[in-house]
This record gives C-alpha cells, sequence and structure tokens, in this order.
C-alpha cells in the first residue's frame, strides 16, 4: 500500500522573486529542476515552501521577493485534494493576502501549514555551525507547524518581548524604570513556560532517533543532542522565568535588551560528548544538518498523517559519495513521497531520482520538461 502523501498538482507564480509569470502542472512523484545558479531553480523551492509558511524560508522579507519593477507577487498552489492556498503581497502597502480554498484568513496564522513541506539545503549547515538563533528558528518553526499551542505561545511571547525590549531603551534614556517594564513580565513568563516544556519534550522525544540518524549515514562516534536552558532542572517553569526576569532587571536596563527566556535558550549538538559547531569537520556538520532535517520531515508526517513535500536544493552537493548515497538510501526508506529537487547540471542527478521528469530554468522562465 502506497503511503499517503502531500502533492501539489500546479503551482502559479506571478512576478515572485525572478519569475515574471509561471502556471507549472506538477507530476504526481515530483521534478527535477535543472538549471545554473541564479536562473531561479532556489526561487521555485522557495515558491512552494512559502505556501506553508507563509514567509520565506531563506528569511527575505515580502518586500524583497516582488520581482525587480513589479508591484507584487502572487503565490497559488493546489494539492491533490484539492485545496488551494494563495498569497497575495502589495509592495506599496506592504500588505499581506491569504486565501485557503477561497476564503480569506483573519490571521495569518490560521493559513500556517497548509501545504506541509520540508526543504533541504547546502545552507542548513548554518543550524549546525552557526549561532544559536539559527537553531532556535528550526525548533520555532518545527513546533509552530505541528502544535498550534505553541504557535499561539510564540506569537504572545514575540510580542511581549518586543515590548519589553522597548520599554528596557526608554527606561536606559530617562533614568526610570517603572511597570512599562514590569507589565510585560507575566506575559512573558506564561508563554515562555509552553515554549520551554514543548521545545524540551520534542528533543527528548527525538534525540535518540537523531543519534541514530548520524550513524546511518556515517558516524562512527555518538551523536548528542539535548535542549540547552538556564532553566533546566526547573520545576516550574514559569515562576523560573519570572524569578530570572526580576533578578535581571538592572542588567537588562544597562543593555536595553532582555537577558532571561527560552529566546536565550539553545538545542545543544554534540559528536563524542564535544560540541559540533566547535569540533565538527564541515561533513560531520553537514551530515548534522540533513539528520535535523528528516526529523523534521519526520515530525510534520507524523502531524499530519501523510508525508510532506520533499524539497531537495542540491542538498548533497558538498557531501562525499559514502554520505551521499547513505543519506539517499535513508530517504528512500522513509517513503518519501513528492519530490522536487533542483541541481545546477543533470549529470548531478542521483540515480534514486533519475525516474522523475525533468524541466530547465533559465532567467525565471522554465521550459517544458521531458521524460526522463
Amino acid at each position: 500500500m502506497t503511503p499517503a502523501a502531500i502533492r501539489l498538482t500546479t503551482l502559479a507564480l506571478r512576478d515572485f522573486r525572478n519569475f515574471e509569470r509561471l502556471d507549472l502542472a506538477l507530476p504526481a512523484d515530483g521534478l527535477v529542476v535543472v538549471g545554473e545558479n541564479g536562473q531561479g531553480k532556489t526561487n521555485l523551492l522557495e515558491a512552494v515552501y512559502y505556501l506553508q509558511l507563509l514567509r520565506s524560508v531563506r528569511g527575505a522579507r515580502d518586500v524583497d521577493l516582488v520581482r525587480f519593477g513589479a508591484t507584487g507577487f502572487h503565490v497559488e498552489g493546489v494539492s491533490c485534494g484539492g485545496r488551494r492556498v494563495a498569497v497575495g503581497f502589495e509592495r506599496a502597502s506592504r500588505r499581506k493576502r491569504v486565501t485557503v480554498d477561497g476564503a480569506a484568513v483573519q490571521r495569518l496564522s490560521d493559513g500556517i501549514g497548509a501545504v506541509p513541506a520540508v526543504m533541504f539545503s547546502p545552507d542548513d549547515v548554518e543550524m549546525v555551525s552557526g549561532a544559536p538563533v539559527a537553531r532556535r528558528r528550526y525548533l520555532d518553526i518545527l513546533l509552530a507547524l505541528t502544535s498550534r499551542s505553541y504557535l499561539t505561545a510564540l506569537q504572545t511571547y514575540r510580542g511581549a518581548l518586543a515590548r519589553r525590549n522597548a520599554a528596557l531603551r526608554d527606561a536606559a534614556r530617562t533614568g526610570r524604570v517603572d511597570a512599562r517594564v514590569s507589565v510585560w513580565d507575566v506575559p512573558l513568563a506564561e508563554a515562555g513556560g509552553v515554549l520551554w516544556r514543548q521545545r524540551r519534550a520534542w528533543v527528548a522525544r527525538a534525540a535518540d532517533r537523531y543519534g541514530r540518524l548520524c550513524a546511518a549515514i556515517g558516524e562512527s562516534r555518538p551523536a548528542t543532542m539535548r535542549y540547552a536552558s538556564t532553566l533546566d532542572g526547573a520545576a516550574d517553569p514559569e515562576a523560573a522565568i519570572a524569578a530570572a526576569l526580576a533578578a535581571k532587571l538592572a542588567l537588562d536596563v544597562r543593555r536595553g535588551m532582555t537577558q532571561a527566556g527560552p529566546h536565550r535558550d539553545d538545542l545543544a549538538l554534540a559528536l563524542d560528548g564535544r560540541d559540533l559547531r566547535t569540533f565538527g569537520s564541515a561533513g560531520q556538520q553537514r551530515s548534522a544538518a540533513i539528520a535535523l532535517r528528516m526529523l523534521e520531515w519526520e515530525t510534520l508526517r507524523e502531524a499530519c498523517g501523510a508525508a510532506p513535500v520533499l524539497l531537495l536544493d542540491d542538498p548533497f552537493a558538498e557531501l562525499d559519495a559514502r554520505r551521499s548515497a547513505r543519506i539517499l538510501a535513508l530517504l528512500s526508506d522513509a517513503g518519501i513521497g513528492q519530490t522536487m529537487l533542483a541541481v545546477p547540471r543533470e549529470t548531478d542527478i542521483p540515480a534514486e531520482f533519475t525516474r522523475l521528469e525533468r524541466a530547465r530554468v533559465d532567467g525565471g522562465v522554465m521550459q517544458a520538461w521531458r521524460a526522463a
């Protein structure tokens, strides 16, 4: 029996990145997109992912996604079940409108996750080699897409944090510390407790699987993952966050920002007990990043009951042949559904994906595909 899978049947773009106009009918199994760097193959994958997150997977502002000289962009996708998701953005007003099955969503959060997808990219190594903010973003996106309570808490927390930081900067300027700062401590503590609990619970569930994935990719030494927080061991995270905010108030005022809370936590990755960020080789860091993406794919599949669309942006370009072969075997064994693979040359297509139909992109123009 074929596992359930999310499949896009059509994708339409207007003035998105370097695509002026694209109406693409997608094969059920997926598509290989071939194109030199800068021609639009990554932009195409970004557009598919945009239908899930309603923002750029690469962290770009919406205004920067508008094709040069255009007044806005439009992205629309239809899934095999007939679900239609459309996003329009207007450059002048900075307004974004999202519709799901023809009905406008009142809040962007109501449209998030409508087209489950996971994107693998060489840039993913930043999750391992970069600063903690990259790993927190990984956790926040994964959990926001699979837990409505996490998404609500994250929005509350970010809003309260921005307002508390603004009040701190005002206090530093005026020399007066008043209730305009402390009023945000309660929502920060309450929402922060939700974030802390759900991050910690997911990491605890996924840690063993992460180690097994790294071993399957080719790591001979034990790979570990843990949630690193100043609240470790706290029986009541809400109370612990509130106490930390009060204790660091003077420091917060001097620095103009909040120093305590889940926005300072990290996802600690180690290999044989040593920090992977500091001591890992480039190959080890890339393997760990791919293991994280596979965990994300598995978590989304469990949450939505179907395999998410798999977006592969030349992810094996800087890996040796042995690791690449093992990763491809893992993906094959996972029962992946629709796959979109972007590579610079046809010779870069792994044997496992030569069955997929192909298309070429040049300067934001897609040429008709041919059978592989």
